[in-house]
């Protein structure tokens, strides 16, 4: 028997009827794509589903206390009200009570420096935390903005390439995608106008479009525009970001004196370092 220490990585949900094209008399539920979870328990993590609790703080307080690192998925587009603006007609669809959970757990993890990733919708997430703003739509609000909607609703495959990205030498993404230009898919309308508070870019598109946000502080912080999800298995880059975030939520639980030892087959789960 193998003992193992795996992080609890908490992955938050969206509200089903947020989706477009969901009918009508469904039970409200909470979901989120599957693939986030995989890419989490690839690299060694217990993913855990965090609801949408947005009228009860203390439970999701609890929540969090239980938590090693979180992952911010992709989804629909945050409320502008978030950031201090009113809704363009562009603007897609909302889940009110998603912003207000997602925005209160990475506030509460930048305070403590509990590690942290988003992804696509999640590093806009980050953003608007830290006080930054949003280009509600980047084609009618960003002037000389290339086309980054390469959705699959619009027959694009999740895996579509559609550009490449500059990396910002010495940062922490550097480290984990070892390349100055990197190709990544895009499916996303939105992007950062404002970058928040202690934050720095990462990376950007060949349009000046930010398309990566870290911390500026020794903890793990960092939010990518694209879904690198979906490279994980191919792409031993995007495996690494995932591992390195796994790696440094292992060391948040081993600070806290938490860690866990798990018995069992450790060869199926291995925490990958970057």
């Amino acid at each position: 028997m193998a003992t193992l220490t795996r992080p609890v990585i908490g992955l938050t949900t969206q509200t089903l009827h947020a989706i477009d094209g969901i009918p009508a008399g469904l039970p409200a539920s909470w979901v989120m794509n599957q693939r986030y979870f995989l890419a989490a328990t690839m690299v060694g993590a217990v993913p855990w589903m965090i609801p949408l609790l947005d009228d009860d703080l203390i439970t999701l307080r609890e929540i969090y206390e239980r938590l090693d690192g979180i992952l911010l998925p992709g989804g629909v587009d945050i409320n502008p009200r978030e950031y201090g603006e009113t809704v363009r007609p562009e603007c897609g669809n909302l889940d009110p009570a998603r912003d207000r959970v997602e925005l209160q757990l990475t506030r509460w993890a930048i305070e403590d420096g509990k590690p942290l990733l988003g992804l696509c919708r999640g590093l806009q997430v980050i953003n608007v935390a830290a006080g930054g703003t949003l280009w509600q739509d980047l084609a009618a609000q960003c002037v000389g903005s290339q086309k980054h909607d390469y959705f699959p609703t619009a027959g694009y495959d999740r895996e579509h390439r559609a550009h490449e990205v500059d990396v910002v030498a010495g940062t922490t993404l550097a480290r984990f995608l070892e390349s100055a230009r990197v190709p990544v898919n895009s499916m996303h309308h939105q992007g950062i106008k404002q970058l928040g508070a202690g934050l720095r870019v990462a990376a950007t598109a060949p349009d000046g479009v930010i398309e990566a946000i870290e911390g500026d502080t020794a903890a793990f912080l960092v939010g990518v525009q694209w879904h690198p999800e979906v490279f994980e298995m191919t792409d031993p880059h995007s495996r690494h970001l995932f591992g390195g975030f796994i790696a440094a939520s292992v060391e948040w639980a081993q600070q806290q004196g938490r860690a866990r030892a798990v018995v069992g087959a450790a060869s199926a789960h291995p925490v990958v370092s970057a």
